[in-house]
């Protein structure tokens, strides 16, 4: 009898590993992050497990598994769908969040500074050069979903406590909430126009993590009477708070950010709700590449010259930086323009990367006129930060 049982339990060893080899995804052509780390023995491990709200390891992995590679940037492939996900996942995401944020380890602990005092210079950024800058960062609502995962009411209730929090703004802060549902095709247009506006998410990316279910149901975007800060409601993040500005003035820009985003913490603290956030991952988003201080920090700069030269990957790279198109992540350059902006978002203070951006922004100025003028930059080639 006991050699029987062994048999059975042996066979369902075997099914079962079976069954779980037909489950596993083929990554044998993906370039991600969890492609890098995920193995079969790990998935069968964290297949049967699932968070309090029933997000479970195929949903973490499913963007990256539509999204073999990115021409541009080296993509995570995974998503969280509410903040216990960390912490029920973390033999897969913590090497991923490892590997992503230059090595920052399961035992480190995020630092945050929201003291805009300590930023040094930023105001000085040539605007022949310097078109526009802008600082964001993303929150997420104690208590709630993530956007991947969360429901119909608790989208609606996240834009409810949104609105109330953000109608109570006032003096350069004292704007206005646009429900994309609702919205005049004039004032979508104005929107358009202002660069402000987040469509109906296209990227693949978006799309495979389940962020886009609903459309436009429960989204929109709140402004300031400037339209220099903005808040976008339930995109890929609950919120997502912006301050930016025409030219180079990176010190107003970042003074502004601090000052909005203090004051809608404590308002929705006022209301009983906290963001997200814990000692070792800081604020904690939907990307795993946002976690710490989920801050980008990034200007729109013209670059003809130096981005045609042979070291301008490497330079990047030492000044802890990254290039986009302007049009955001999945888009070119166009006209030697680009979108500059921090690399690192965990393991670094906001007031440290926004720093690191007013200096590397400076530097790749000085090199453009220097390649400009016809002289060399070698003498201006900067140490690994």
């Amino acid at each position: 009898m006991s050699i029987q049982r062994h048999l059975n339990a042996l066979n369902d060893t075997l099914a079962k590993r079976s069954q779980i080899r037909q489950e596993y995804p083929d990554l044998s052509q993906h370039n991600n992050h969890m492609a890098k780390v995920l193995t079969l023995e790990m998935y069968a491990n964290l297949r049967d497990k699932q968070t309090p709200s029933g997000f479970t390891v195929d949903d973490v992995i499913q963007t990256g598994v539509d999204n073999p590679g990115h021409p541009f940037i080296m993509t995570v492939g995974c998503v969280a769908g509410d903040e216990e996900t960390y912490e029920v996942f973390k033999d897969l995401l913590d090497p991923i969040i490892e590997d992503r944020h230059g090595g920052y380890k399961p035992t480190d602990k995020h630092k945050t500074d929201l003291n805009p005092d300590n930023l040094q210079g930023g105001d000085d950024l040539d605007p022949n050069y310097v078109l526009s800058s802008r600082v964001r960062t993303g929150r997420s609502i104690r208590g709630f979903c993530l956007p991947p995962h969360c429901s119909r009411g608790e989208r609606r209730a996240i834009e409810g406590l949104s609105v109330e929090a953000l109608g109570v703004l006032d003096g350069d802060l004292k704007g206005k909430y646009y429900a994309l549902k609702d919205m005049t095709e004039e004032e979508q247009q104005q929107l358009i126009d202002d660069h402000f506006l987040f469509d109906k998410p296209v990227s693949p990316l978006l799309l495979a993590s389940g962020m886009a279910r609903d459309w436009p149901d429960g989204r929109g975007i709140w402004h300031n009477d400037n339209k220099t800060f903005l808040v976008w409601v339930n995109e890929e993040d609950h919120l997502r708070v912006i301050s930016m500005q025409k030219g180079g003035n990176m010190k107003e820009v970042f003074n502004r950010f601090c000052t909005g985003l203090t004051k809608i913490e404590e308002l929705f603290k006022e209301k009983g709700h906290e963001f997200m956030w814990n000692e070792h991952l800081g604020y904690v988003l939907t990307c795993p590449s946002n976690l710490g201080t989920g801050l980008r920090g990034g200007v729109h700069v013209k670059l003809p010259n130096l981005s045609k030269h042979e070291k301008f990957g490497e330079i990047l790279k030492r000044l802890r930086l990254q290039k986009r198109g302007t049009g955001g992540v999945d888009t070119a350059a166009v006209g030697g323009v680009f979108d500059i902006s921090n690399a690192d978002r965990l393991g670094f203070s906001e007031v440290e990367l926004v720093q690191m951006v007013v200096d590397g922004v400076k530097l790749l100025v000085e090199m453009e006129k220097r390649l400009e003028a016809g002289q060399s930059i070698n003498d201006l080639m900067p140490e690994q930060k």
